[in-house]
């Protein structure tokens, strides 16, 4: 099980974060988030993967949906969450970068194939 935090900005922007060069899916942009670990609702996951990743404290404001993907080496379930950044300034641990984006324009990134389903169901209720 894998959190994915959708933070949109109040233009409604989406920040959306690229994998570092080497990694599994290197350079491929996906929402960022992480594996839940023992013990760990999705919300206090996605909070605490957040504040590693990123140095920002979020607020999780709503479930939004659950993918289910089989990748050649290994298959995932993604849920994706609406979060609001709510303290801190931006710093990259786990990324090579991070952009603001028009819903519209997420499909247009190289992103994971089970951040894509994210992004079609971001642009369903945008």
């Amino acid at each position: 099980m894998v959190t994915a935090a959708v933070i949109q900005d109040s233009s409604g922007r989406v920040l959306i974060a690229q994998r570092k060069h080497g990694q599994q899916l290197g350079e491929m942009w996906e929402f960022p988030g992480g594996k839940v670990e023992e013990g760990e609702t999705l919300e206090e996951c996605l909070v605490r993967e957040i504040k590693e990743e990123m140095r920002i404290k979020i607020e999780v404001t709503k479930r939004m949906i659950m993918v289910d993907h089989k990748y050649p080496t290994f298959d995932i379930r993604l849920c994706a969450l609406r979060a609001s950044i709510i303290e801190g300034e931006l710093h990259l641990n786990d990324h090579e970068k991070v952009i603001d984006v028009k819903p519209k324009d997420l499909l247009s990134l190289d992103l994971t194939p089970a951040d894509q389903q994210v992004a079609k169901a971001i642009n369903l209720i945008a």
